[in-house]
């Protein structure tokens, strides 16, 4: 157990910037969907996102993100779970619980009042299989920007965690691995919800509300956007950084443009 909680303490202190962002997911889901939905959520994306890593590291056919092999430089600094790093599966439950409410906010009516601006609630908006695949994209998007400065790590404090051995064609990440984000966002939303609709009624519903809560997701999801970016940047890889730039501005001009033309609707 002293070794555990050494292990689990060093993966925060080198990790702090992951559990800033989970720290930040937290308190979204839990005022939007409550503290149990967000335990069922955390675990559900956590125990898809470590099968899908550990089955593409160790299992015989690579899926869902394609061939790649951890170099376990951290495993007496940080917590490692059969091999994978904890703090990567992680990750995936803010990862894709963001590109949800992203996806949410994009295709919601919203509300205006004064400068507030939130979402007018839509079950069948939040639960539809489009919310979903657009939620993959935008998760697919977030990869686009991380990986290839992940996989600079040695380059940065992130470190160097894994390589591609067959290399990759787009800075050195392989299209498989873009598609895997996509497949494992949406095996945890189709999961998550269909868990929800068997103990709906059961458990509570966030109801904290405060300013600009509907458009707060974006913010996140921007937040980690802009991290990458400005990583990107730092350890000189400008024409990466453009195309994350790029990526970004783009996502960034959509969600303007939908609230901008849900402004117009109403007045």
């Amino acid at each position: 157990m002293a070794e555990f909680l050494r292990l689990l303490a060093g993966t925060v202190t080198l990790r702090p910037y992951v559990f800033a962002f989970f720290a930040a997911y937290l308190f979204l889901a839990v005022t939007r969907i409550g503290w149990r939905r967000t335990a069922l959520f955390s675990v559900i994306a956590y125990l898809i996102a470590f099968v899908c890593e550990w089955n593409s590291v160790y299992g015989w056919n690579g899926f869902p993100f394609g061939e790649y092999v951890y170099i376990p430089t951290t495993k007496n600094q940080e917590l490692w779970v059969f091999g994978v790093p904890f703090m990567d599966s992680l990750s995936f439950t803010f990862l894709s619980y963001v590109s949800w409410e992203m996806a949410i906010v994009m295709r919601s009516r919203l509300v205006f009042r004064g400068f507030d601006v939130q979402l007018q609630p839509d079950a069948r908006v939040r639960a539809s299989w489009l919310t979903t695949i657009l939620a993959g994209i935008l998760m697919m998007y977030l990869d686009i920007v991380i990986d290839p400065v992940a996989l600079q790590g040695k380059r940065w404090f992130l470190g160097e965690l894994y390589y591609y051995p067959h290399g990759g064609s787009y800075f050195g990440i392989t299209i498989a691995n873009f598609m895997g984000w996509f497949v494992v966002c949406v095996l945890i939303l189709r999961v998550y919800l269909v868990c929800e609709t068997l103990v709906r009624n059961k458990i509570e519903q966030g109801t904290w509300e405060y300013p600009f809560k509907g458009l707060s997701p974006a913010g996140l999801y921007f937040g980690v956007l802009g991290f990458n970016v400005t990583m990107t940047y730092l350890i000189g890889e400008k024409t990466m950084g453009w195309a994350s730039t790029f990526i970004t501005g783009t996502l960034f001009v959509v969600l303007a443009n939908h609230i901008a033309n849900e402004k117009q609707r109403s007045r």
